[in-house]
């Protein structure tokens, strides 16, 4: 009997530790005057607030920037948290000040993986899956060595093409072999006409990536890089292509890709 106690002790000490797990918060400063800004590495779902006297929103058209304020200067110290769509929350310990030292916060990212400021809505899309299966990418090695564009000694290739469900994943590798640091001012998908007759108007649809996984701001001096793009799925008609444009910002050393329907259809499988 007294063993079987003691037992039952142990195990209701062992579940109670488990429950008694803690999330600690971080601590944040808000103003009235100015707005602080939350960016978190999946959609937020849910919002709660300890006190009224915190406004808060999402930014307007992304899924991941939370924008808080102050509604007057006498803020008592209160909390906030936040769920996101893979199931992770987060905790804020919020308090006022008339001139707060941060502004723009990245929460959640780990071994400094860059990614785009704003998520844009996925609709029916897993968010967590495709940012998963974005990153497998991301580490695969190099399968295809065009099509490419090289001038001004700025490289640009496309080195992988996968599909996932109703998404591509585009692998591209970013070369600078100056001393000019390439700031990136865009980098732009369309479907574009082969040929253009006379007198008829060019047409031409742009795509949207839904996510970015890499430095997708500027390519360093004499460094290379990889970024991935996910797009939704599509196919292009024979009289057609796929043009990929890289642009640089307040400079002329633009690049361009061109990819046919042929290599869309034989993209390779990536879970």
């Amino acid at each position: 009997m007294c063993l079987f106690m003691l037992l039952s002790e142990m195990y209701a000490q062992s579940i109670g530790t488990k429950a008694n797990s803690t999330i600690e918060p971080l601590r944040l400063a808000i103003s009235t005057n100015k707005t602080t800004n939350l960016v978190f590495p999946y959609s937020i779902t849910s919002v709660d607030r300890g006190n009224k006297d915190v406004l808060v929103q999402k930014a307007k058209g992304v899924e991941n920037i939370l924008q808080v304020k102050a509604a007057n200067d006498s803020l008592v110290e209160t909390n906030l948290t936040t769920v996101l769509a893979d199931g992770s929350l987060y905790s804020f310990l919020i308090s006022y000040a008339l001139e707060p030292s941060v502004l723009n916060l990245q929460i959640g990212l780990r071994n400094n993986q860059d990614q785009p400021a704003g998520i844009l809505p996925f609709g029916n899309d897993n968010e967590a899956k495709v940012k998963q299966v974005a990153q497998i990418v991301f580490e695969k090695k190099p399968t295809m060595r065009r099509p490419k564009d090289k001038r001004y000694d700025i490289a640009f290739k496309l080195t992988g093409l996968y599909v996932n469900e109703d998404n591509f994943l585009f692998q591209f590798a970013l070369g600078n072999n100056t001393n000019i640091r390439y700031d990136i001012d865009q980098l732009r998908f369309f479907i574009r006409d082969k040929k253009i007759a006379k007198r008829t108007a060019a047409q031409e649809l742009e795509l949207t990536p839904i996510y970015v996984i890499g430095n997708q701001k500027s390519i360093e001096v004499q460094s290379q890089q990889y970024l991935v793009l996910v797009v939704p799925k599509f196919t292009i008609p024979e009289q057609k292509y796929l043009s990929i444009a890289l642009i640089e910002k307040s400079g002329g050393r633009n690049l361009s890709l061109r990819v046919k329907n042929k290599k869309l259809v034989a993209a390779s499988m990536v879970y």
